[in-house]
């Protein structure tokens, strides 16, 4: 694996812990509304939901990160798309069976569940806006210049003063 660290990489961890953060603030307003609107049931579908939303949006940003380890590399490129979609794959396949198992349960909510879900994914998503348009990302990012030619050998360049005239 190469050292060289992907500009992308600053930006996804930031996410990642402003994510969790706002997951913790979401997990106690939805606990509070989730209780008020329907008891139990509601405190543990609103914590269940927002905690489902957290866990599914870091899914992608992790796989992320550990993907860009092996930048360099190369089948880099290869890596990336399989860790990335992998993740992606996991994240349909634990949803799909989450909401299985948990549609007929009677201490579940539906509405609560719902819109605590759904209210995870709309903070995850003002998270990323939010922290992408602060984020100093220059235009071309991971590349490198070439190693700077002296004068006298540039192409067109004048021959040298002191040295003997090229033809």
């Amino acid at each position: 694996m190469s050292p060289n660290p992907v500009s992308s990489t600053p930006i996804l961890r930031r996410v990642l812990t402003w994510s969790a953060v706002a997951t913790v603030v979401l997990a106690i307003a939805a606990a509070i509304v989730g209780y008020v609107v329907a008891e139990g049931e509601g405190l543990v579908s609103g914590l269940l939901g927002v905690l489902l939303a957290a866990v599914f949006l870091g899914i992608t940003g992790t796989s992320i990160l550990i993907a860009n380890r092996w930048y360099g590399e190369p089948l880099y490129v290869q890596f990336f798309f399989a860790l990335v979609l992998g993740g992606w794959i996991l994240k349909l396949i634990v949803f799909f069976l989450v909401i299985v198992v948990l549609k007929d349960q009677q201490w579940i909510q539906p509405v609560v569940f719902f819109v605590s879900i759904v209210a995870g994914v709309l903070v995850s998503l003002v998270v990323d806006a939010v922290v992408i348009s602060r984020m100093r990302l220059p235009v071309v990012s991971d590349s490198s210049l070439p190693t700077e030619v002296p004068e006298d050998t540039a192409p067109g360049a004048a021959p040298a003063e002191d040295g003997p005239a090229r033809s």
